[in-house]
């Protein structure tokens, strides 16, 4: 599945840095989730894996903030907690702070651990977390 229309032309219409670094994010994340469904997703680029909201990334006011729905639960130096469900965040200035080491090992785990926020409202705000088969 290609790189959705509406998440190129979100990173073309930032500005010059801040595209650099939403390029740089789409397509590390496009190769690590090759089969992913990804769309723009209440006004930024999201990747879902089996309608699961996974990873995806928003322009802040000072910075391009990666997101990892299940992150708090990865045990990873460079993601700080967000919010008050198990998000984690890393947040970047310039494409040259991304470690691609780092982005890739997240990117595993963000497959490998995963809570269930695609049925969160039906459960009523109650999270649990998905067993990977295979």
């Amino acid at each position: 599945m290609p790189i959705h229309t509406d998440i190129l032309e979100y990173n073309a219409s930032q500005a010059p840095g801040d595209r650099r670094i939403c390029d740089a994010l789409a397509k590390a994340i496009h190769r690590a989730l090759p089969g992913a469904e990804n769309k723009v997703w209440h006004r930024h680029p999201v990747w879902f894996l089996d309608g699961n909201p996974i990873v995806g990334y928003s322009r802040l006011k000072d910075c391009v903030r990666l997101l990892f729905w299940s992150g708090q639960s990865f045990d990873e130096p460079g993601l700080e907690p967000e919010g008050s469900f198990k998000a984690a965040e890393a947040r970047y200035t310039s494409a040259a702070e991304i470690s691609p080491t780092d982005l890739r090992r997240w990117l595993k785990k963000s497959v490998e651990i995963q809570w269930d926020y695609k049925n969160i409202v039906k459960r009523k705000g109650k999270l649990i977390r998905l067993r990977r088969s295979g």
